[in-house]
């Protein structure tokens, strides 16, 4: 492959940068708004950043063959508020992208987000993306992919664009692979320096093992998620809402009910002490409740009415602990059920229990959403989710193990993308484009 130039935006931990040296390049230009990501930056590349792209004026980057961009995910993300172009924050930092395709005309692009941008606003974001990049006469593809389809033990979907000024007729993306991953080949063996599991989190884990010990050995564990605080409400959730009878009848309209873990909440005396009795999920202002939410209430219900002999006895034990520590998700269908024998994690929508082949996914996620390793009763290291992001190569992580996590879990997978590029770079038509580009500099 011949020589490149590429440019890194919304840099992060340098993940573009790592896949896009392998393949020869070199990077002329990087941008990433928070300083302590541009210092380590200058450690790892020797390239201090640009800071915030939307001070960068399109004429002032350097040309070059390759422009990278893991643009921010927030505002397309499932797990956020899905505001899209709107989000005033992050949300149109994509037109700055595409400012500078305007002015550069790069021959090539990698853009990677969360695979919830191809459908996000019922696929319109989408639709104008394409157009937007079309219109600056561009060929672009689309596919998602994550690392366990390249052998790398994480699932992590995220889809990755490319662009081509030349026509993409023969590009074929890189092969992917279905042999079993495991987590144990990026893991050591109890560090010393692994953060240990708080008593609340101990506690919690065991509470619910017990529930999984209690469990008969017919009865099949779900595998959508357990709401234990559905195991015996009766507040209505199909024709109607709370939040309807709250407006319609006020303090009357939740009377007769019983809310969170089968409480009753008709003796309350005000209306706000009823409606805090709720589980939270049922206190949204909502005339109805969409579909995915009536259905998980539903399974709910049923689950805890076909196996409350079992079940009643444990509850009172999962009270003390926070809402999302009272939401289960077992994704060990068929598995010996005992909870520390696999990968955990702690996340809004509940305690994830993971075979040992995958990680969950990494996010920018707090202390106490990193991955758990259950068999070792230890979090995972910072060093270790670098080996799951295959940024085990940088010579630096942030010192701070919060910003550490934080990077991580918005880090692009150095492996993939560097798959994804090589699959563009290697397109017969582009390689001689490049050659002719570097015959033409020198």
């Amino acid at each position: 492959m011949q020589p490149f130039k590429f440019v890194d935006l919304f840099a992060g931990l340098g993940g573009f940068h790592l896949a896009l040296d392998r393949l020869g390049g070199e990077c002329v230009f990087a941008a990433e708004w928070k300083e302590h990501l541009r210092d380590l930056y200058y450690t790892n590349f020797g390239l201090k950043p640009a800071g915030d792209i939307r001070q960068v004026l399109p004429e002032d980057v350097p040309d070059h063959d390759v422009l990278t961009a893991g643009f921010p995910c927030q505002p397309f993300s499932k797990a956020g508020e899905q505001l899209g172009f709107e989000c005033t924050e992050q949300g149109n930092l994509f037109h700055n992208v595409a400012a500078i395709l305007e002015k550069k005309q790069p021959k090539f692009f990698v853009l990677e987000n969360v695979p919830n941008l191809l459908k996000h606003d019922g696929g319109q974001t989408w639709e104008k993306i394409q157009a937007i990049l079309r219109g600056l006469g561009y060929h672009i593809a689309a596919e998602r992919f994550s690392p366990h389809n390249f052998g790398i033990p994480q699932i992590r979907e995220r889809v990755y664009i490319v662009g081509s000024r030349e026509p993409l007729g023969a590009f074929a993306w890189p092969e992917t692979t279905d042999a079993e991953t495991k987590i144990d080949t990026v893991l050591d063996d109890n560090p010393v320096s692994a953060k240990k599991l708080s008593a609340q989190v101990q506690e919690c884990l065991d509470v619910w093992d017990e529930f999984l010990q209690a469990c008969p050995a017919d009865v099949d564990l779900p595998s959508y998620p357990l709401w234990s605080m559905e195991w015996g409400a009766s507040y209505p959730y199909e024709d109607t809402t709370p939040w309807a009878l709250r407006k319609r009848l006020g303090v009357d309209g939740l009377k007769g009910f019983k809310g969170s873990h089968g409480a009753k909440i008709g003796y309350l005396r005000s209306l706000e002490e009823r409606w805090d009795g709720l589980p939270s999920h049922a206190r949204t202002n909502e005339f109805r409740f969409p579909k995915w939410k009536q259905d998980f209430i539903r399974q709910n219900r049923q689950f805890y009415e076909d196996n409350k002999a079992w079940i009643a006895p444990w509850l009172p034990k999962i009270l003390k602990f926070p809402s999302s520590l009272q939401k289960f998700e077992w994704n060990v269908k068929g598995g010996e059920r005992d909870i520390w024998k696999y990968v955990i994690q702690f996340r809004a929508s509940g305690v994830r229990v993971k075979r040992r082949t995958t990680a969950p996914s990494l996010i920018a996620m707090t202390d106490t959403q990193v991955p758990i390793i259950g068999w070792q009763k230890r979090y995972m290291t910072p060093q270790e989710c670098a080996r799951l992001q295959s940024l085990d190569d940088l010579k630096e992580l942030p010192k701070s193990t919060t910003q550490a996590f934080h990077a991580l879990g918005n880090a692009v997978n150095s492996r993939v993308v560097e798959r994804v590029a090589r699959a563009l770079l290697e397109h017969p038509s582009k390689c001689e484009a490049v050659v002719e580009h570097v015959l033409e500099a020198a």
